[in-house]
């Protein structure tokens, strides 16, 4: 009774818990941090420095005693007690903006789909070290195609492809469960260490992530191109050690990128052969969703329908399609409990 009376002085939040990017969802406020996944620490006194973007404007340009880390690898967490404090750190900050919560909010956080038991129980344990009341865990498929407003409570197939930065997953969701899936860590950054090694390989220059990154957004492509564009590209000479810029277009970025591009359309393919003829003559006719800062690649969609014959549409603001998913679950309490996974905290105490 006490518990929903402090409701509704409170807010819930909605964590989608990125390997590039972290989003947080409020109820009636929407999307209020977006920031990279990234921290910066003092390794002498192990004080967090910076969080976010300004952390990212770190990256390789830190003092010996500064570390600048990602604490999230392939969607998983690889450092505990960082990423607490990064989740606690974005908690304070919508204090901050005038969002007090009476009593510890509800969190719906996003893990991928090939997540253990164990690396789930640290998804929980450092939310709730966080300040979260209840945590409750949701597959980021799932989240993106809620997100996306697909009609995943019906008996129908419905097929998304959500590339983020750590991995690349594709699920066949229908009547509000995974039916066939496979994922790969080819995504985003896989993408970007591509472009990294192609101008090593190609020019003899070291480059920066961040600047690969760059070149990516700029002039980056899953086609080949028909007409050619330009990017600077600079970094340091592997043979004099002096700092030198060279054009590069896309055509050499789309060399760069065809493996990785490749392996993704590969396992959207893979999926297909192991879904149930009903649920693919659906995604024939309905085609598949792309969501993720992966499906801006320029001609992805493209590339997919040619090698699947499927149509392929892109989900309105594909970014924040999981986090929006985990707004609406935070206003669907019946829906969340069906796509919730089973906590692993509990399942720990059962086994006691």
């Amino acid at each position: 009774m006490f518990g929903n009376m402090f409701k509704k002085f409170g807010s819930d939040i909605g964590i989608d818990l990125g390997t590039a990017n972290t989003l947080v969802y409020i109820p009636e406020k929407g999307i209020v941090v977006n920031e990279p996944t990234v921290v910066a620490v003092n390794i002498r006194t192990e004080q967090i420095l910076a969080v976010g973007h300004e952390a990212k404007r770190m990256l390789g340009k830190t003092p010996p005693h500064i570390r600048v880390t990602r604490p999230l690898s392939n969607g998983i967490i690889s450092d505990y007690e960082v990423t607490e404090k990064l989740v606690k750190h974005f908690i304070d900050k919508i204090h901050e903006d005038g969002l007090s919560f009476v009593t510890r909010p509800r969190v719906v956080v996003c893990v991928p789909l090939e997540v253990t038991e164990v690396e789930t129980k640290a998804v929980e344990d450092a939310v709730s070290a966080a300040g979260a009341r209840e945590v409750y865990v949701i597959q980021e498929p799932m989240a993106a195609a809620i997100g996306a407003r697909m009609p995943i409570q019906d008996p129908i197939g419905n097929m998304i492809v959500d590339i983020g930065g750590g991995n690349a997953e594709v699920a066949v969701i229908s009547l509000q469960g995974i039916v066939t899936w496979k994922s790969t860590v080819v995504a985003g950054d896989d993408m970007n260490r591509n472009i990294m090694q192609y101008a090593r390989d190609a020019f003899n220059l070291l480059i920066g992530e961040g600047h690969a990154e760059q070149i990516k957004m700029k002039i980056g492509s899953a086609l080949k191109p028909h007409e050619k564009k330009e990017f600077p590209m600079r970094g340091r000479d592997v043979i004099t050690g002096l700092p030198r810029e060279i054009m590069v277009s896309n055509d050499h970025i789309y060399q760069a990128l065809e493996r990785s591009v490749t392996t993704i359309v590969d396992i959207i393919r893979m999926t297909l052969e192991l879904t149930p003829p009903e649920l693919t003559a659906d995604i024939h006719e309905r085609g598949l969703l792309l969501t993720g800062g992966g499906s801006l690649l320029h001609g992805f969609d493209t590339v997919i329908t040619r090698s699947t014959e499927i149509p392929v549409r892109i989900a309105d603001d594909p970014l924040t399609a999981v986090v929006r998913g985990t707004g609406i679950l935070l206003e669907d309490t019946t829906l969340l409990h069906e796509v919730a996974l089973p906590s692993a905290r509990d399942t720990k105490r059962r086994r006691r």
